[in-house]
């Protein structure tokens, strides 16, 4: 068994989904991956991590509506406001989400669903620069 390492920067323009898929499948490429597990980790506490529909972007948006809805900005409520009104909204939605995310690995491929992607979710409305750490887990292919 190997593992393979890697940290990726990612740019985000703001509160949306950001697919990741392509660039794993690419990376899995590059290392010549075989079987085992993909996993990812997200050193952030106001962005995170989801496998989500992919086929349908009304999926997306009706998710970033219900958590507008859900977990309102600026709510006056909040204490922590030291980076502006969504500061404290991100946090919440991030504990509502993940920052590290497995996914099996085969002959070289992602083992996600029919209409999974896999995507960091900015919960953020300015833009950041994003850190994901991608660590291949398995055998290299024969």
């Amino acid at each position: 068994m190997q593992q393979w390492d890697e940290e990726w920067i990612l740019p985000t323009q703001g509160r949306r989904f950001y697919e990741i898929s392509d660039p794993l499948r690419a990376w899995l490429r590059k290392i010549r991956a075989g079987h085992g597990w993909l996993l990812l980790f997200l050193p952030h506490t106001s962005a995170s991590l989801a496998l989500q529909e992919n086929a349908d972007s009304d999926v997306q948006a009706d998710i970033l509506d219900f958590l507008a809805r859900w977990v309102r900005d600026d709510d006056p409520l909040y204490r922590h406001r030291n980076e502006g009104p969504d500061d404290m909204s991100a946090h919440i939605r991030t504990l509502l989400g993940t920052q590290s995310l497995q996914i099996p690995v085969r002959a070289g491929c992602l083992l996600l669903g029919t209409w999974q992607g896999a995507y960091l979710l900015e919960h953020r409305e300015c833009p950041q620069q994003r850190r994901i750490m991608v660590s291949f887990l398995g055998e290299g292919e024969e």
